[in-house]
């Protein structure tokens, strides 16, 4: 089966191109802000969307995120609204959108109807940062199902044989965690990354992997995709947001993304 996602990041970088792949929260500060928010991001430079379901315990969320979602949630964010933000964004750009969601949401609406309604709605799938591969029976199944793509980590800490298990049950692909511990941008990208990738590589030759956690300026976009397949950014997106508006999160979206294309 052919994943959208993938497709699209191996398309640029056969170009020789890079890619930029964008967090940004469903419901932030309002739905309709999320989404005029989501296409901005698209159409200016974004290859691939993630966005984000608010979460009332988000363990691996920075504070620039947390807030955000809480604002998000204190707004009257539903978890079914995660849907129409996917089919309005969708409508108007090309960009694949892969959900980032913690796996408890999902288990409360049901698998089968998550993906049911997130095919429906445009999505191309999901990213599930507390959800293992071990853990994930379930899930694979219903993703292989509905032709969804699935992003699972990789660490530092992973061994090669999860490394590998990781890459062989992703689609799209891998996250590549570059520093332990919550997101949210740091002023050096950890030398982790270049070692997560390497695993990756290592664990398998077709595997697309991007790097997140810790981006947040053109010069690490431009550095990590000279040896990863895509760079990943949100707080600095969400900050870019909260400071400005939708205008601001333009300029920052070209910001980032202005060096990666010929």
């Amino acid at each position: 089966m052919t994943s959208k996602t993938s497709a699209t990041l191996k398309a640029n970088k056969a170009a020789g191109d890079g890619n930029l792949i964008g967090y940004f929260p469903a419901g932030y500060p309002t739905l309709e802000g999320s989404i005029e928010a989501s296409i901005a991001m698209c159409q200016n430079g974004v290859d691939v969307l993630e966005l984000g379901v608010p979460y009332s315990d988000p363990v691996m969320d920075g504070i620039v995120i947390q807030e955000a979602t809480m604002v998000a949630l204190n707004n009257g964010f539903k978890l079914k609204q995660t849907f129409d933000a996917v089919r309005a964004i969708t409508a108007k750009v090309n960009t694949p959108v892969l959900v980032m969601t913690y796996w408890n949401p999902v288990l409360q609406y049901g698998i089968e109807n998550f993906a049911r309604d997130l095919v429906a709605a445009g999505g191309a799938g999901l990213i599930t940062p507390d959800l293992i591969p071990d853990e994930a029976k379930e899930w694979l199944e219903i993703s292989d199902k509905y032709e969804l793509d699935r992003v699972f980590l990789g660490t530092p800490s992973s061994s090669p044989e999860r490394m590998k298990t990781a890459c062989d049950l992703s689609r799209g692909f891998v996250y590549a965690v570059s520093t332990m511990g919550i997101t949210g941008a740091r002023d050096e990208v950890d030398a982790n990354a270049r070692k997560v990738v390497a695993k990756v590589r290592e664990a398998s030759s077709t595997a697309n992997t991007a790097v997140g956690i810790g981006i947040s300026t053109a010069d690490q976009v431009v550095e990590v995709n000279s040896y990863s397949d895509g760079a990943i950014v949100g707080s600095a997106f969400v900050r870019a947001y909260s400071e400005g508006g939708v205008e601001a999160l333009k300029a920052k979206t070209i910001e980032l993304s202005a060096r990666l294309k010929k």
